[in-house]
């Protein structure tokens, strides 16, 4: 059994969709068309100041970087193509190795992860191990050579990029029971991590017990598949906060933003108990979203959580305030072209810049401009 959804004392506050307080609005700068396949991943390089400006997006077999320039304008730099024509890309994320070289890590439907150095513009290596499709790949922001991948196999997967190593394996007796489908660092705290997946569940994972194993990665200078690797069955925390799919999940503070299909995201926090994994959850706030009721729709936020952006199956895209309580809606994006489900948004690091990547291969960009109209 997962923990359970109670309030404690107050009932969640709950946001409207009506803009009752502008403190921002956005423009359409542009839209490009990258291809015919859909595009389901898209990300800003929150890990080095250099490469702010910089995303990547995946889809189909290919992977790309660009570059929001002033104005407007975006300018691609570069390009990979996967030799599997059949590969879908899922997921990329940023990371870097040691010497902080900036890495693109992609994978999807073939379940192998794809290391890409940015500065050579080569294949550094591929990273087996998943029985099946990735689902999605986080960073750990404050050592960006751990990546973590979950999988359709129903399993964690903790990786160290730049030495190649599969440090933990989380699944097993209280591991997922269906495709795991998101997973998330916790910003503060290197030892936890969540997930969740078509198993309607939430799970807190903590590491530290095997962070000896963690810290032994990055002077591993033997095979890979030498490496000790450690299973992680038990999670500390399990949560059901949703009846269906939970599809994306993110650490706020130590509280946790989540989404399923029924047009709303979730802010909630996990009640810990000693020596029980079956701790009660207190939902905070939420945030409604129309017509997001397809699984696989992705939300992002700015480096400081001030600024949420989802999109829908209608091609629109709700922008919030996360912390703000009441939840405050900052703005409602949709343009005349833009009708395609939306499968990720990402959002730049200052909250200035909002992306989205669609189900027909499009990419849009939007840029905050100053209020206009009365404001509330």
């Amino acid at each position: 059994m997962a923990g359970k959804s109670v309030p404690f004392g107050n009932e969640p506050v709950e946001g409207v969709v009506t803009i009752l307080k502008k403190k921002r609005d956005y423009k359409v700068c542009n839209r490009m068309a990258e291809g015919k396949r859909p595009l389901y991943a898209i990300t800003f390089n929150f890990l080095d100041s250099r490469f702010f400006s910089l995303f990547a997006t995946a889809g189909g077999n290919r992977v790309t970087v660009y570059d929001c320039l002033e104005g407007g304008a975006i300018g691609i730099l570069q390009a990979y193509v996967d030799e599997d024509k059949d590969e879908s890309f899922y997921t990329v994320c940023w990371a870097s190795d040691n010497a902080g070289t900036p890495l693109l890590v992609a994978s999807g439907s073939n379940g192998v992860i794809r290391i890409i150095d940015c500065s050579t513009e080569n294949l550094l290596r591929s990273l087996l191990g998943h029985g099946d499709s990735v689902n999605e790949l986080r960073t750990q922001s404050m050592k960006p050579s751990l990546v973590v991948s979950a999988s359709k196999d129903e399993s964690l997967r903790l990786w160290n990029v730049t030495t190649n190593v599969c440090i933990l394996i989380l699944a097993g007796a209280g591991g997922h029971r269906n495709e795991v489908l998101s997973v998330d660092f916790h910003p503060a705290d290197v030892n936890q991590i969540a997930s969740c997946g078509m198993d309607n569940t939430i799970k807190i994972w903590n590491i530290k017990d095997f962070w000896v194993y963690v810290e032994k990665s990055f002077t591993w200078t033997d095979s890979p598949s030498t490496f000790p690797t450690k299973y992680v069955q038990f999670p500390v925390f399990n949560a059901l906060v949703h009846s269906n799919y939970v599809d994306c999940t993110r650490w706020l503070g130590d509280f946790i933003l989540s989404k399923s299909v029924d047009n709303e995201i979730v802010l909630w926090e996990p009640m810990f108990k000693e020596h029980c994994t079956e701790g009660v959850v207190d939902i905070l706030q939420k945030y409604p979203v129309p017509e997001c009721d397809i699984w696989f729709i992705k939300f992002s936020c700015d480096f400081s959580f001030n600024t949420l952006a989802i999109g829908n199956r209608e091609g629109k895209i709700y922008v919030w305030e996360p912390q703000a309580s009441p939840p405050n809606l900052l703005a409602k994006l949709c343009a005349s072209g833009c009708k395609s489900p939306i499968r990720q948004t990402a959002t730049s690091y200052d909250g200035s810049i909002i992306l989205c990547c669609c189900e027909d291969g499009t990419i849009w960009r939007w840029d905050a401009v100053a209020p206009t109209g009365p404001t509330h």
